[in-house]
């Protein structure tokens, strides 16, 4: 253990005025203290980067508490064990868990979960075995609740939670339509993820591309972005279409998101529901049952975008937040 003895982490200092920015962390290092009976010390080699962390960052009303100042920033790791004083754990084990962000996590072992890191890459269990992908599993199959023959439209493609949803929905028989930044993200989404279709919302014709492309409008839509994006799809919706809103990360650092037609909710009788993933517990261990075997048979494709380095994560997340990653946003951390 003589090389963890000390703990890289990175604490939120302060709370972003309007964008974030790297002068709100702050890189420390703490000496480790022993473990204590019924503890986990664990190694963490990647840490997941999302877009609910920026709401987290503010202090304001939602539907979780505010990130504490001057403490450890909340974050997805998965590592293995390097020392245990609980019998449920033994060192060696890959783990998943929320250690936030640092390089070391010690634990009572609550919200500590062995994964196999022998079949697939331990790093998958951020992503595509992981909250993303049971994110994705639930807005489509709890929300927008596809039928063949249906189109389904998926804002933020390219990415993380976006690029499960159009896979699921062509599976179930749906025209799966991504919307994406850059001719790369589209053609990765096309070729690589075997949407239908994907728009550059880049390009700077998104309502005439997105006309283009469903001339027989839109019947669930998996909402990601918000703002103009949003404003775009909403006069595409058919009636009785169904929209999940899974984020509205243009909005999430500081940028006001009107919207400009909400009548259409009315005219067009939708549905428009807000989820977190978290209050579902429930369809977990079925959403990961599926999700597992589409991963070990090839079937469900993804992509990752790896940070190296514990100090190089600010800068990373603020990228995810303009839209920088392809995939889903990691940092190595051995």
């Amino acid at each position: 253990m003589a090389d963890a003895q000390i703990n890289r982490r990175i604490l939120l200092v302060s709370r972003p005025q309007g964008e974030a920015s790297v002068s709100n962390f702050k890189l420390v290092e703490t000496p480790l203290a022993p473990l204590a009976d019924g503890e986990v010390r664990v190694r963490n080699h990647y840490l997941s980067l999302d877009p609910y962390m920026r709401g987290r960052m503010d202090d304001a009303k939602s539907y979780a508490a505010p990130q504490p100042l001057n403490e450890v920033m909340i974050g997805g790791t998965a590592g293995v064990v390097t020392e245990s004083r609980n019998p449920a754990f033994k060192a060696g084990d890959s783990v998943v868990g929320m250690l936030g962000w640092q390089e070391y996590g010690t634990s009572d072992g609550r919200g500590l979960n062995k994964v196999d890191a022998s079949r697939v890459p331990l790093s998958a269990y951020l992503g595509v075995l992981g909250m993303p992908s049971v994110t994705a599993w639930y807005g489509l199959n709890g929300i927008i609740e596809p039928k063949a023959g249906e189109t389904v439209v998926v804002s933020a493609a390219s990415g993380a939670v976006g690029s499960v949803v159009g896979q699921l929905a062509k599976a179930a028989g749906c025209r799966a339509v991504g919307i994406a930044g850059g001719a790369e993200k589209c053609r990765y989404v096309v070729e690589t993820l075997g949407f239908d279709t994907c728009v550059d919302y880049k390009a700077g014709k998104l309502r005439e591309d997105l006309e283009a492309a469903m001339p027989g409008g839109i019947d669930g839509y998996f909402e990601n972005v918000g703002g103009e994006v949003l404003n775009a799809v909403l006069p595409r919706m058919n009636a009785f279409g169904r929209i999940a809103v899974c984020g509205m990360i243009s909005g999430y650092d500081g940028k006001p998101l009107p919207m400009d037609q909400p009548r259409l909710i009315l005219t067009q009788r939708l549905k428009v529901q807000g989820f977190i993933v978290y209050e579902h517990l429930d369809i977990w261990p079925r959403a990961l049952g599926e999700l597992g075997e589409r991963v070990a048979t090839k079937k469900l494709h993804f992509r990752e975008s790896i940070a190296q380095g514990l100090e190089n994560a600010p800068e990373a997340f603020l990228g995810l937040l303009h839209g920088k990653n392809f995939g889903k946003q990691l940092v190595k951390l051995v």
